[in-house]
């Protein structure tokens, strides 16, 4: 990433964090930082479809299977004191405050999700699901924690921004795969109050079923 680029995002940063104090919000640099690295991960999940297109949805569970294994052994090494590489670092940085000492869940619960929804959906739903994942949780985690200033009630913190975000990423992600302009809007709002529900990380597992089913009962006429 470019000098140039890298300063933009860290002053944008900084001005999120002096309008969030402003108002009495705690946080920090770091939590941002932490944050838009631990979302820009979480998008790579991207690629799945793309992965089973080439070398089919069998082949790409066995791949996503085998690293979920080998990322829980170097959390698990990690949570013991030691570290796997570049790996362990990475994962201690991107850490929320509730794995603290123990093993970070999200890259887990990410693979799980993406799995299931190419086990149970067929393409392009799959597709659908996925990039709900990606983009869906990924940009309203992101908009909740650089411009969230209105929390929704009962939903454990989600933010109206973060929410909105949601509906607009998946709607574009889902237009994108069917050019579809009124189902792809149908689809984006499920996935909203799907992931307005208070479920942490299980955000990766509800997401992509939710955004999956109301894919399928629209594209396919499964309901």
């Amino acid at each position: 990433m470019s000098e140039p680029v890298t300063q933009l995002i860290k002053q944008k940063l900084r001005d999120s964090v002096n309008k969030h104090s402003t108002l009495g919000i705690t946080v920090s640099v770091e939590e941002l930082e932490r944050e838009t690295l631990r979302k820009g991960i979480h998008m790579l999940v991207a690629v799945v479809p793309f992965l089973a297109s080439l070398v089919g949805t069998g082949i790409t569970l066995v791949l996503l299977a085998a690293g979920t294994l080998f990322y829980t052994y170097t959390e698990l090494v990690r949570s013991a004191g030691r570290e796997v590489a570049v790996i362990s670092r990475i994962t201690a940085f991107t850490s929320r405050e509730r794995d603290l000492g123990g093993i970070t869940h999200g890259p887990i619960t990410l693979a799980t999700g993406a799995m299931l929804a190419l086990f149970l959906y067929p393409e392009p739903i799959a597709a659908i699901a996925i990039y709900a994942l990606a983009f869906g949780d990924g940009f309203a985690s992101l908009a909740g924690k650089l411009f969230g200033l209105h929390e929704l009630p009962g939903t454990g913190g989600k933010t109206v921004e973060g929410s909105s975000a949601c509906l607009i990423a998946v709607t574009v992600s889902t237009y994108a795969v069917t050019g579809m302009l009124r189902e792809s809007l149908l689809v984006g709002i499920s996935a909203m109050f799907v992931e307005m529900l208070p479920t942490r990380d299980l955000d990766n597992l509800v997401l992509p079923l939710g955004a999956g089913l109301a894919a399928a009962a629209l594209f396919t006429g499964l309901l």
